[in-house]
């Protein structure tokens, strides 16, 4: 069991809906944490908080070619 800490510290990832083209390559990146609408436009799972997905969340975020991916401290 995470601690309560842990959880807080983790980073979240966040959507720029605005930004967002549609791509669909954050989904391929991360499916664990990331799900395409009917649209093809990302739907940011709450797992994708995950301190075990940090890594994977960072990769697609690193990946967006719109920069509409960012992960931020909690707070």
């Amino acid at each position: 069991m995470r601690r309560a800490a842990d959880r807080e510290a983790a980073p979240a990832l966040a959507l720029d809906p605005i930004a967002c083209v549609g791509h669909g390559l954050c989904a391929e990146l991360f499916p664990e944490g990331i799900v395409l609408d009917d649209w093809g436009f990302p739907i940011v799972l709450d797992e994708a908080s995950d301190p075990a997905l940090r890594d994977h969340a960072r990769r697609a975020a690193k990946a967006c070619p719109a920069l509409a991916l960012r992960l931020r401290a909690r707070g």
